[in-house]
């Protein structure tokens, strides 16, 4: 991956990363998009979206509300996205199954720990307005402008690191666990749609399971699993 490459993958997550909170909120920040993106930025953006359906199916979840502390996942899928296309592009064929399940292993980590960063930031944040109080009582507009200026580039920085967090580090991880990889690279196909079907079933299950209605999920998911068995 080269320097401008790596700046333009960097720029993709800063984008999805704070368009979680702070701006423009226009759900860019979701999976499916950051990955296919981070993909096409590396010329093959298909690649990309096939990390951005299972890390969907993972951030369905996810309800960025109040002070809740979520997975961060846009920065994250930015650079899976980018990880894979970057394999592709070398050469990977069938064994690039392996390297798929490490990538979104080492992505589904990289949001957990931008979950600990959102916290931080809303610490940051909160110590930055009781510097601003008094200001702000005496209605000063220059303290309103530097506040939600510090604010959103405290988020840059949180968004670009890890973003760069994922790719650098998080992708020398991600190769050294495919080359460890000795059983067959279908195996690794067969883990990656187990890990989705099932991040799949328990998101619907949180979300919709709630009296009658997780009987009827649960009898939808059966009905669908034997269909699916009948039909192989």
């Amino acid at each position: 991956m080269s320097p401008g490459e790596l700046a333009g993958v960097t720029a993709v997550g800063v984008v999805v990363g704070v368009d979680l909170v702070t701006f423009p909120q226009a759900m860019t920040s979701r999976p499916l998009v950051a990955a296919f993106v981070g993909g096409w930025i590396l010329g093959h953006p298909m690649v990309g979206l096939l990390a951005g359906v299972v890390m969907e199916l993972f951030a369905l979840e996810t309800l960025p509300v109040g002070a809740a502390r979520y997975p961060d996942w846009g920065p994250p899928a930015a650079a899976a996205g980018a990880l894979l296309a970057d394999g592709v592009r070398a050469g990977g064929g069938e064994g690039a199954w392996p390297g798929i399940l490490a990538t979104i292993l080492v992505a589904a980590l990289a949001a957990w720990l931008g979950g600990w960063s959102l916290h931080l930031i809303r610490r940051a944040n909160g110590a930055a307005i009781g510097r601003y109080a008094e200001r702000l009582a005496r209605g000063d507009p220059g303290a309103l402008v530097r506040l939600q200026a510090g604010g959103f580039a405290r988020d840059v920085l949180r968004a670009a690191a890890l973003t760069l967090v994922t790719l650098v580090p998080g992708g020398i991880l991600a190769r050294f666990l495919a080359a460890r990889w000795n059983a067959p690279a279908g195996i690794a196909e067969d883990v990656v749609l187990a890990v989705a079907l099932g991040a799949a079933a328990w998101s619907a299950w949180r979300l919709f399971a709630r009296g009658s209605t997780g009987r009827w999920l649960a009898a939808g998911l059966a009905a669908g699993c034997a269909g699916a068995l009948l039909w192989f």
